[in-house]
């Protein structure tokens, strides 16, 4: 007696479905963890030019104190906070730090200041996913 064989061509399409909704599900993952990784390169290059911006800042108002001054520049505090905008403005406040040191040589003060800038997500804290911070740290003379 034959018996025929019934249904086997669904149990390889259903393995096949099964297999390409996986393989679907993989891709879709990839994707988005590559999108977020460049998404967050992009904010991490920002964090880093707010930092800098604290720096440029500090370094400019050191560059116009007067030479060989009895006081270090008004400005070196332990924290202050500067404005950033435009592209940067995930990152506005960045929060500069200053310590003066001054030196004499002969007749003249140098002073030397230790410069830095912290640039981070405002208001996201460390653990964060979406959380950036970038620290850049300077001496400046004058």
């Amino acid at each position: 007696m034959k018996k025929s064989q019934h249904g086997f061509s669904i149990v390889s399409a259903i393995f096949l479905l099964v297999v390409l909704a996986f393989l679907g599900v993989a891709m879709t993952t990839l994707s988005t963890t590559q999108n977020q990784g460049a998404a967050m390169d992009v904010m991490g290059s920002r964090a880093y030019q707010a930092a800098r911006a604290g720096i440029e800042w500090a370094a400019y108002n050191v560059s116009i104190s007067p030479a060989s001054s009895a006081t270090p520049w008004a400005g070196c505090v332990a924290a202050k906070t500067v404005a950033v905008a435009a592209d940067l403005a995930p990152f506005s406040p960045v929060t500069v730090s200053c310590v003066a040191n001054s030196y004499i040589e002969g007749a003249s003060t140098i002073w030397i200041y230790d410069v830095s800038a912290v640039a981070q997500t405002t208001g996201l804290v460390a653990g964060n996913q979406d959380f950036v911070q970038r620290v850049i740290t300077v001496k400046l003379g004058k």
